[in-house]
């Protein structure tokens, strides 16, 4: 575990959030399937202002809050991304296998292997991001 700073965290945060959708989105478009599946899914979730994206956008942001807060405080330093990438694994058996089946059936519908990458690619991102940020400071 190790202390990071605060903009580290904020940056690894918002590459995983912005760019961990890619992996089902071409996925779909590439089968030509709904691109938008997975946003209502998320929409539905908690659905606050009638709006389809911002509702999605909210649930995206604060889930990938939660989880990159727990992940910049118990990575290890040292190969950061390969630990970012298997607890995004492991936090998509959680997710899309435990939780999203007793509460939130739109998420349980989801194709499960494209939501997997998904999550592989969030914390791909995240621990990239954490990875060279920390060796960017430590030089």
């Amino acid at each position: 575990m190790s202390r990071r700073p605060l903009a580290d965290f904020f940056y690894a945060w918002l590459a995983a959030t912005l760019l961990s959708g890619l992996p089902s989105t071409l996925h779909a478009l590439a089968r030509g399937g709904d691109p938008l599946e997975a946003t209502r899914a998320a929409a539905a979730m908690l659905p606050l202002s009638g709006s389809l994206l911002v509702d999605a956008a909210l649930v995206h942001c604060a889930v990938s809050l939660f989880w990159s807060a727990t992940l910049a405080l118990a990575l290890p330093s040292r190969h950061t991304a390969a630990w970012a990438i298997g607890a995004a694994a492991l936090i998509a058996i959680v997710d899309l296998r435990i939780i999203a089946p007793r509460f939130f059936p739109e998420i349980a519908a989801l194709a499960f292997w494209p939501q997997m990458a998904d999550h592989l690619a969030w914390g791909a991102c995240l621990g990239l991001v954490l990875q060279f940020r920390g060796r960017a400071q430590s030089s």
